[in-house]
Parts: structure tokens; C-alpha cells; sequence
């Protein structure tokens, strides 16, 4: 089983989660947000969805996003975009897709965690095999995306690490 997390925005990622019973968990791969002079590259996006497709079971988790005060009109118009595009390839796929919002996995995973750059943190603790993956600065939207999919593995499995 796969589960896959995804951070919809331009510097978000879509994180995939190998879930096998009594195995530890382990992130497979990580992918930045693909994007084409600064625009979602549609056609990238569908193609990494469609890799783990076919292959085995898989169940994506997306966050729930929405617009917040104080953002510009502009940059939520085009996170807006790019959260309908990934709900629209998910949906081509036939594979369930699970909605979470930002504080829920947040709390459930990143409890007492107040900062940005708690995620990579966090991740580091979780899957000290993916720290090459979120070692960055800006792979901030990376560790959010594997958070992300490690709420729905726990929520789908009831297990932890």
C-alpha cells in the first residue's frame, strides 16, 4: 500500500509512503511540486500521479486548503489553482482521496512544534532515512507533504512508526 501525501502549493511536494504490515514504514520518494516557467506543469503532475498508479493499491491525502486573510489575491488565486489540479488528476486515477486540514495533521504529528522549519525537523525524527531529502532550507513544502502522508497512513492503519 501507498500513501501519498501532497502540500498542493508551488513550493509544496507529493511524498509517497511504502506501508507494508509489520514492516516500518519508509518514505519512498519525495517530488518538488512540478512547475514550468513558475506555472504548474499539469502534464509533470499527472505523470508522477500516474507512475504509482496500477502498481499497487495506493490512497492519496491531500491538505485541505483555503483562503486566508492578509494573502494577496494573486498568490491564492494560483494555490487555489494548484490544489484543483491535483484533486483533478486524483480523481482521473479512481484512487481514494483523503482531505486534511493543515492543523489537524499538524497537531496530531507536530504537537508543541510552533515554527516553519519544525517539519524538517520532525521528519528527520520520524524517517531518519529521508533526512537527504528535506535537508534544505526549502524543502520545507518535501517535509510537509511526508507529514502529510504519515497522518493518513496512522489514520488508515492506526499505527505508528
Amino acid at each position: 500500500m501507498l500513501v501519498i501525501g501532497i502540500d498542493p502549493g508551488k513550493t509544496g511536494a507529493l511524498a509517497v509512503i511504502k506501508h507494508e504490515p509489520k514492516e516500518v514504514p519508509m518514505v519512498y520518494a519525495v517530488y518538488d511540486t512540478p512547475l514550468f516557467d513558475g506555472n504548474y506543469d499539469i502534464f509533470e503532475m499527472y505523470r508522477l500521479v500516474s507512475n504509482f498508479i496500477g502498481l499497487t493499491t495506493a490512497h492519496f491525502i491531500i491538505e485541505k486548503v483555503h483562503s486566508m486573510p492578509g494573502q494577496g489575491v494573486a498568490s491564492m488565486f494560483n494555490f487555489g489553482m494548484g490544489y484543483g489540479i491535483w484533486q483533478g488528476i486524483i480523481a482521473s486515477t479512481g484512487c481514494p482521496l483523503t482531505y486534511v486540514a493543515p492543523q489537524t495533521w499538524k497537531k496530531a504529528l507536530m504537537e508543541g512544534m510552533k515554527e516553519k522549519d519544525d517539519a524538517r525537523l520532525r521528519v528527520k525524527e520520524l524517517f531518519p532515512k529521508a533526512c537527504d531529502l528535506v535537508y534544505r532550507k526549502k524543502d520545507t513544502g518535501r517535509a510537509d507533504a511526508i507529514l502529510i502522508a504519515e497522518y493518513g497512513r496512522r489514520q488508515l492503519y492506526g499505527t505508528q512508526i
